[in-house]
């Protein structure tokens, strides 16, 4: 078979496997050549070619023309060598072609173990190619079994995994169970690709609107960001190029199809669409919604904002368990404190009154900080001098004194807190005293003059 018909099984398993011929011929001729040294040994100096015209694989050992033959595997004498070539000459080396059924059973067997394993390596690499341009997608598989937590999935020509970390908690498969979902990596490992699956990830959920919006797919909107707490909510923010079409309004289709698509696909994960905004104070309001906002304190250098909300409107922008405001910060990339106006407003009088309290500051003084953003003697005594003496009618020697007061301050409010909480503790892990028993009243003895002997 393999010097008879090898046109016809390279034409099959190219065919069948989709491997290129040159790879299989490529194959062959190697299979053959390992063949060859397994039979005459590694000195022989063999060469293997596919000869098209003939749909075979020819091999010829070449030996050298010497005057003397010492070596037989590879040299030949000048007279064996004019009856092969007529014109050649010493030092040439001359090719004779070998009868490969010679080469025995057992170079036979090497030789199908090289053929079995390069097609297993070219059908790997097959693979890797078809899959590595695909990572990004969303992919349709059939569930083929569950390892160790890990969900290996049928792709038809290979298996993928979904690890156990990229599935959703509340989500659980069966074999036999068709699944969807997103290409995360394509690995080459020497087993073979890697084809790794996400279910949680954020990409998942935008490749799905990318499916079921065409103007996504068209790239007339555009969706900037997404976050997700799996199984349970997500937010996605967008945009769109064209000022007639509403990209929110796109992603959500009439009467709410296209996201209940989505929804569907996601097992009733709860989706909110708001619009990107690149201002961020006003991204951050439209990513708390549907919570109203009162006012927002921007943190540039910690890059977090204070977010303050009417009161009726605290537990929903906070969420359930946090959950609203949580998203809001992945989504957005900053940090956000949510609070009730009450509490705002407290905090900011107790503040004030905390300026009031450092010696040498009078309400005038008290006002001009708290303009410039001094809110309280913490901020004060974190302040530096450049800073405060941009504030109006601080001179930098009063600046300093400032400081040194505010400092002076702190220290003294947390000695007091110190000393506050040490009583605290002193008393909670105070041993109880015993009372003791009442001990009743001795009656008083009557004296005895001393009796005096006569001498």
């Amino acid at each position: 078979m393999l010097m008879s018909e090898v046109r016809k099984v390279i034409e099959q398993v190219s065919r069948d496997r989709g491997i290129d011929k040159e790879i299989l011929v490529k194959t062959l001729e190697e299979a053959l050549r390992s063949a060859a040294r397994k039979r005459f040994g590694t000195k022989v100096d063999v060469e293997v070619r596919y000869n098209e015209e003939l749909g075979e694989i020819e091999a010829f050992q070449f030996k050298e023309v010497v005057e003397k033959v010492t070596e037989p595997d590879l040299e030949i004498d000048l007279e064996q060598g004019r009856e092969l070539d007529a014109g050649c000459q010493l030092g040439d080396s001359i090719g004779t072609k070998m009868d490969t059924t010679t080469f025995g059973r057992i170079a036979a067997q090497s030789a199908k173990q090289v053929i079995i394993q390069k097609m297993k390596d070219a059908e790997r690499d097959i693979v890797y190619e078809s899959f590595i341009n695909r990572k990004g997608e969303i992919i349709n598989g059939i569930v083929q079994r569950v390892n160790k937590g890990d969900i290996i999935v049928n792709l038809g020509r290979t298996e993928a995994i979904l690890p156990a970390r990229e599935q959703v908690p509340k989500e659980s498969y069966r074999r036999g169970d068709r699944i969807r979902a997103y290409i995360l990596d394509v690995l080459h490992e020497i087993r073979g690709p890697q084809i790794i699956l996400s279910r949680r990830h954020p990409r998942f959920l935008v490749a799905l609107f990318n499916t079921e919006v065409p103007e996504i797919s068209e790239g007339i909107v555009t969706i900037m960001v997404a976050a997700r707490e799996p199984g349970n909510r997500a937010k996605i923010a967008v945009t769109s190029n064209d000022s007639d079409i509403d990209p929110v309004g796109a992603c959500v289709g009439m009467k709410g199809t296209r996201v209940q698509s989505v929804v569907h696909e996601l097992r009733g994960e709860k989706i909110d669409i708001i619009p990107w905004r690149s201002d961020p104070a006003k991204f951050v309001c439209s990513a708390l919604a549907p919570a109203e906002i009162s006012r927002v304190v921007i943190d540039e250098v910690n890059r977090s904002m204070e977010v303050i909300v009417p009161d009726e409107y605290l537990s929903v922008a906070i969420g359930k368990r946090g959950q609203n405001v949580r998203l809001a910060s992945k989504l957005t990339g900053w940090g956000i404190d949510v609070k009730s106006e009450t509490d705002y407003t407290e905090a900011m009088r107790s503040g004030y009154d905390s300026l009031m309290g450092i010696p040498g500051v009078g309400a005038s003084t008290a006002d001009a900080l708290y303009e410039q953003g001094f809110y309280s003697v913490e901020e004060l005594a974190n302040a530096s001098v450049e800073e405060l003496i941009r504030v109006k009618g601080i001179s930098e020697k009063k600046a300093q004194a400032l400081l040194d007061s505010a400092s002076q301050v702190l220290q003294t409010s947390d000695e007091k807190d110190y000393m506050k909480e040490d009583k605290e503790v002193s008393e909670a892990t105070a041993e109880p005293v015993e009372p003791v028993e009442p001990v009743e009243p001795v009656e008083p003895v009557e004296s005895v003059e001393p009796v005096r002997e006569n001498s």
